[in-house]
């Protein structure tokens, strides 16, 4: 299973079909950056880069590393790894053009990490975990290179939300639905998930935002009506239907 998730990663380049950049150049990276951080308007909020400045923070999933160059940027020591060579390698190249240098950046299996016990002061994983083989033996490998006292903070889709209802009334696929591995979890089921960690705070996040993917009428009907309607409705009442579900750990 692997060696399927592997090949169909180093095929795929997420959100590639948003830039229409040269693939590895700086407007390509600046193109996707500006696209995930619209899409993804919550997560500089809740995830404060610089914050970790002098910390050793391992990304497991780093893809092209748009978010661990944010970490390296504001003063983290970083390290990246990715199960696909085409993304260390451009992963590489952000770096490169951004005058960055992480310890880092190298292909490995999230599920048997290539690092000592206690190595790091952060691991951080968003949208890697529903995509992996083995999820549970992914989060006792960060929780085990994680020093006491470390922080583990982790993103899976929320199989109880807006979107996944979303998709399934409007027959609209979910990204990357066709991966060799898609799993969503509920609040309950990451909370479990996640039992190794000694505290751990759940949020959910990732509320409708108008999309530059999706055209025609279905576009149109998701930009004019319903994410303004959505958005209309106490944040209160549908908190916990947010897409993403951001889990802050704490190792003991």
């Amino acid at each position: 299973m692997i060696t399927e998730i592997q090949d169909y990663w180093n095929h795929r380049i997420h959100d590639l079909e948003m830039t229409d950049q040269p693939v590895g150049t700086r407007g390509f990276f600046d193109e996707l950056d500006d696209y995930r951080y619209d899409k993804l308007r919550y997560l500089p909020q809740l995830v404060d880069f610089s914050f970790y400045k002098g910390q050793r923070l391992l990304e497991v999933g780093c893809g092209i590393g748009t978010d661990l160059v944010r970490f390296a940027a504001s003063g983290a020591r970083v390290t990246g790894v990715d199960l696909a060579q085409t993304a260390i390698d451009l992963a590489q190249k952000n770096f490169a053009l951004h005058d960055l240098f992480p310890d880092e950046l190298r292909v490995a299996n999230g599920e048997a990490l290539p690092y000592p016990d206690a190595s790091f002061d952060v691991v951080y994983g968003h949208g890697v975990i529903q995509y992996t083989a083995d999820a549970a033996k992914l989060i006792r490998e960060c929780h085990r290179v994680l020093k006491p006292g470390g922080t583990g903070i982790f993103m899976v889709y929320n199989r109880v939300s807006w979107l996944n209802a979303l998709s399934k009334v409007m027959k609209v696929p979910l990204e990357h639905e066709d991966a060799p591995v898609l799993v969503k979890y509920s609040i309950a089921e990451f909370k479990t998930l996640l039992a190794p960690f000694a505290e751990v705070r759940i949020v959910p996040e990732r509320f409708p935002v108008k999309s530059r993917l999706h055209g025609g009428w279905k576009g149109l009907a998701f930009n004019t009506f319903f994410v303004g309607t959505f958005n209309a409705l106490p944040r209160s009442w549908v908190r916990p239907l947010g897409w993403h579900l951001m889990a802050f750990c704490r190792k003991g």
